[in-house]
């Protein structure tokens, strides 16, 4: 990576929904990825490092607003940029 490069501090709590309140567009600007118990997930709808929860899709499921229903995993929780 570039020295150069500044990337903006990862938040202790994120959502990649923009109607959310913890939605924070300039981390998303760079890949960002995100460990559940030492082993990395793509499938991250939003997360909390301190309280220690990731939330995933639950499977095709979707509530009656056509988005995935969203189930709730513990873990040790860590976020880095790729």
């Amino acid at each position: 990576m570039n020295e150069a490069t500044q990337f903006p501090p990862l938040p202790d709590r994120l959502s990649i929904d923009a109607r959310s309140p913890y939605h924070v567009a300039a981390v998303f600007e760079h890949d960002v990825g995100i460990r559940l118990n030492d082993r990395e997930r793509s499938d991250v709808e939003e997360y909390c490092i301190s309280e220690c929860w990731v939330k995933v899709p639950a499977g095709k499921t979707l509530d009656r607003k056509g988005k995935p229903l969203l189930i709730k995993l513990k873990g040790r929780v860590e976020a880095f940029y790729r």
